[in-house]
């Protein structure tokens, strides 16, 4: 799977933006999504992700971003999707996203493909 993120840029502090990450290469719906961010001097950090059940799709996120993130994914275009609403300065970071085919979601281990990141800053 080939994955691309686009939608970065400056915003205000309760700004919002949209990421949008495109995917190629192999059946889409086979595999798990997930978006991890990673600020200068930092490690890599859970953002959100989604997961397969028997009831349908489920959706995680990490604690710094619940509520005011939302992860969604449309099959029928190869899409995944990061809205990021009430934005603060410390989510400042360069954004991935990801597809895993198995594994624990919030680990970047996980994930065997990556997109090439897109940059959010966020000004105070």
């Amino acid at each position: 799977v080939q994955l691309q993120a686009s939608g970065g840029g400056l915003v205000q502090t309760g700004g919002s933006l949209r990421l949008s990450c495109a995917a190629s290469g192999r059946t889409f719906s086979d595999y798990a999504t997930g978006w991890f961010r990673q600020a200068p001097g930092k490690d890599r950090e859970f953002v959100a992700a989604t997961a397969f059940s028997r009831s349908g799709e489920i959706r995680y996120y990490g604690d710094s971003v619940k509520g005011r993130f939302t992860v969604s994914r449309d099959n029928a275009k190869n899409m995944v999707y990061l809205q990021m609403n009430s934005l603060k300065p410390e989510d400042t970071a360069v954004y991935y996203c990801a597809a895993r085919a198995a594994g624990t979601y919030y680990s970047s281990a996980s994930y065997g493909y990556w997109g090439q990141g897109t940059q959010v800053t966020v000004s105070s």
